[in-house]
């Protein structure tokens, strides 16, 4: 009832349309209804007695009835056809702009094929009983009532008795209809996770190839399609049956009318036309039962699309607009956290009491270990997320008192996985911003060294941009993100992670292109790569959700804290300008425990017996349980390391990045692996193996004694 009573408080909202539709309907349905009516006149008083006058009054009210029952039908169809069309294009629009004006829990809670089915399956059902159903079904009930108290006219008893009769019409659809609503929820979330699959195998295609998983996905379709088709075949069984059981019962009652109509002629208790009458009428009244039950199955098909989408629409943003929003004047001082406590769920906190202040033009830097809160201090900042406890503010003004549009009209964000629209560079760069020139774009392309690249395209800034830009480097895109942000002209950019993917080249494009930025801009960035932003004014080092040091990174290297040692672990080590190859100096070898005390000549040999390595996103390098025969560095990158639960799900129970390193125990011993690591991101890596690194030290046994009790510690 409640999707019927959406429909309704939709059509009201155009009174003259509606109007326009149910005066159309009644004529309809009064001329449907007493059409069977003038048998029985035609009948009793015109055939019967041969009368040709009565016959060509009956014959001339019915022709006129017939005209203007035919235009009263085309202007109510077209009244209809607007009246939905503009119903359905409203909810659609409110259903998009519902969506949009939701937080980032929002969509993480629903993927890309729960939304994509609400709008296509979930909205063209309910399209279908908008356009179809709900002004079928009002014809049809209205014909049942009008015919039936035309019905109590001719015969009240027989009336009666088929009434009783319908019952079963009513009784039957009603105990399947739990059932049926059961089949439809469950087809339509088979819908929802096979489009999931669907997702996530187009976007995934490339990975999926690469690691040979094709199978793995051909399985989980099979086994999706499978449950489609089961969940349909029992939904299809129960619709069947609620469409079947009216049509038996109306076969029953038109043997019963016959029976009883035959009697009450017998007994002169009713003419020859009054049941020629009442027959006709009650197959049209009969129909018109059996046409309503055939739209319960559309109804509960479109009441269970209509709680899906309501799921939507009734779903309230966790960062929502103030009821009277402020416009955010231009930063003017600084950019201020107090007391910040956060957390993505209830119990566990990423942020705790976080105090900082950002200076207006100045170029800040947030760092720190992976997990440490650095990340989601610029997601409050950008107001992604409000905090649990205190306040963020620019220029002292509550971002919770902002209006969004004003917020972002100041912000210019580039993140690490940069998205590119399907259309050309030009329209990428510009998108909405029609007042920006040809020279602005340009200007902002060449800030962000990209536009030398483009021009070299033979379509220049016309080159479309086809799969989110799968045809360009990493660089090329991540230039292209900065260039647009720059192209809105924001007071504040925020940077988060925007080098962790890039080669050196284009890493060191990147990072000259900020050092540009900084005289002009408040900039605030995010990474773990501390190369990067040695020339930021301030840094904040972030630890366990909380800020433990800050200043400059000179400062910070004297300090000797955690920021002088994560500086330490990313140090000494040299890159090749394409990103490809990579050596270590034997200063930062001679830091690792189990090479200390060598001499520099032997560490000279060891450093040059690794070689490089390169991993994409989702590689697994270490098996657990596998033998292993290599000790790891890594370069650049991001791994995560995977142990086997009781259940023997993999768990995540580490985070390594930049300048750690693992399987040192492999160097002399051969030991299944304890755990397995999977790389997080595209990563280059330093690796030694064992039987070079042996063969080396046979000539310094009591070197190789050392490093055994050292890595015996480690077992």
């Amino acid at each position: 009832m409640g999707f019927l009573q959406m429909v309704v408080r939709h059509f009201i909202q155009y009174k003259l349309l509606c109007g326009i539709f149910l005066f159309g309907l009644l004529i309809e349905v009064a001329y449907a209804v007493a059409s069977p009516l003038s048998l029985k006149y035609l009948v009793d008083l015109a055939f019967t007695p041969k009368d040709y006058q009565a016959f060509f009054i009956i014959l001339g009210i019915l022709v006129i009835g017939g005209a203007l029952s035919i235009v009263a039908g085309l202007g109510g169809d077209y009244a209809l056809s607007k009246l939905s069309g503009k119903v359905v294009q409203k909810l659609r629009i409110q259903l998009f702009t519902h969506m949009q004006k939701q937080s980032f829990p929002f969509y993480q809670r629903y993927r890309v094929g729960d939304l994509v089915t609400r709008f296509s399956s979930d909205m063209s059902s309910i399209e279908n009983v908008i356009y179809s159903s709900v002004p079928f079904s009002l014809k049809e009930g209205l014909s049942f009532l009008l015919g039936l108290t035309v019905l109590f006219s001719i015969e009240w008893k027989l009336t009666l008795m088929m009434l009783f009769g319908s019952i079963l019409m009513i009784v039957g659809p009603k105990l399947l209809q739990g059932r049926a609503e059961a089949s439809n929820i469950n087809y339509k979330e088979a819908q929802e996770h096979f489009a999931n699959t669907i997702d996530e195998t187009v976007k995934g295609y490339q990975t999926i190839k690469i690691l040979h998983q094709q199978e793995r996905f051909r399985e989980r379709a099979e086994k999706q399609i499978r449950q489609l088709f089961s969940f349909g075949l029992k939904m299809h069984v129960m619709n069947s049956l609620l469409e079947r059981l009216p049509l038996t019962t109306l076969l029953l009652l038109n043997g019963t009318m016959i029976g009883f109509g035959g009697y009450l002629i017998f007994q002169d208790e009713m003419t020859i036309g009054s049941f020629i009458a009442f027959f006709t009428l009650f197959m049209s009244v009969g129909q018109a039962g059996v046409n309503l039950s055939f739209m319960i199955p559309d109804i509960i098909e479109s009441s269970i699309s209509f709680k899906r989408i309501g799921e939507i629409l009734h779903h309230q943003p966790s960062v929502p607009e103030a009821m009277v929003p402020v416009e955010l004047p231009s930063l003017t001082r600084n950019i201020q956290m107090n007391n910040v406590t956060f957390g993505y769920t209830e119990g566990t906190d990423q942020l705790k009491e976080v105090s900082l202040s950002i200076a207006a033009g100045r170029y800040t830097a947030f760092v720190g270990p992976s997990g440490s809160g650095k990340s989601t201090a610029l997601q409050l900042l950008s107001r992604f997320y409000d905090p649990k406890e205190g306040t963020v503010s620019i220029d002292d003004i509550d971002l919770r008192l902002v209006s969004e549009d004003s917020l972002m009209k100041q912000i210019g964000i580039v993140s690490q996985d940069t998205f590119l629209f399907h259309t050309t560079i030009r329209d990428n760069l510009l998108l909405d911003n029609i007042h920006a020139t040809e020279e602005e774009m340009i200007e902002a392309a060449k800030l962000a060294k990209i536009h030398e690249t483009i021009v070299s395209w033979p379509e220049g800034y016309n080159t479309m941009i086809h799969s989110d830009g799968a045809s360009l480097t990493g660089g090329q895109r991540q230039r292209i993100s900065i260039a647009r942000a720059l192209l809105r002209h924001p007071r504040i950019l925020l940077l988060d992670e925007v080098t962790s993917a890039l080669d050196p080249a284009a890493e060191a494009d990147i990072n000259e292109s900020i050092k540009q930025l900084k005289a002009h801009k408040t900039i605030i960035s995010v990474t773990h790569r501390l190369s990067s932003i040695m020339e930021a004014d301030d840094i904040y080092v972030f630890k366990d959700g909380q800020v433990t040091e800050s200043g400059t990174h000179h400062e910070l290297i004297q300090q000797g804290g955690l920021y002088y040692h994560m500086w330490e672990k990313q140090h000494g080590f040299m890159l090749s300008k394409d990103g490809l190859h990579a050596t270590i100096d034997v200063n930062r070898l001679a830091k690792f425990q189990f090479f200390q005390g060598f001499s520099l000549s032997l560490l000279q040999d060891i450093s040059l017996l690794f070689s490089t390595e390169t991993c994409k996103e989702g590689d697994t390098i270490v098996h657990e349980g596998e033998g292993g025969d290599k000790f790891y560095i890594i370069i650049r990158g991001k791994f995560e390391i995977m142990k086997k639960t009781m259940k023997a799900e993999h768990q995540r129970v580490a985070t390594l990045a930049d300048g750690d390193h693992f399987g040192e125990i492999s160097l002399l011993k051969d030991i299944p692996r304890t755990a397995s690591v999977r790389a997080l991101e595209s990563s280059l890596l330093l690796t030694l193996r064992r039987e070079a690194f042996l063969e080396l030290l046979t000539n310094y046994p009591h070197i190789l004694e050392s490093i055994e009790l050292t890595l015996q510690e480690r077992l």
